[in-house]
């Protein structure tokens, strides 16, 4: 009885140590788009994200550039970038930290007025 006790004890403490990794490999991203013009900024605090290209379910898809406020006064934007070998996804960084950028916000044109800026 104690044996068969002990072998879902002992799986149980084995399973809290090990780590199970998956990854997708798709390769680097297209070259980038090319912007001819940049459209004229919508305020003094605005700063421009060039366009770039971001994995989605074994593909990549193409972020436009945009006028944007960060998401706090100082922020800077450090932009996706491939390695060779892995992609890193872009986001804003300063004083206060990085900030993920969410996706979900450019699908709102009022996208830099849902969250506090400082301002």
């Amino acid at each position: 009885m104690k044996r068969l006790f002990m072998v879902p004890l002992l799986l149980a403490a084995t399973s809290l140590f090990g780590q199970i990794s998956v990854g997708v490999t798709i390769g680097a991203p297209p070259p980038p788009h090319v912007l001819k013009v940049r459209p004229a900024a919508p305020g003094p605090d605005y700063l421009w994200v060039d366009g770039y290209w971001y994995p989605v379910n074994g593909h990549y898809k193409w972020h436009e550039g945009y006028w944007t406020r960060p998401p706090y006064a100082g922020a800077h934007w450090i932009a996706p970038n491939h390695d060779g070998s892995h992609w890193f996804e872009g986001y804003w960084e300063g004083d206060r930290g990085k900030v993920r950028h969410e996706h979900e916000w450019d699908h709102s044109h009022n996208r830099d007025y849902h969250h506090d800026h400082d301002r």
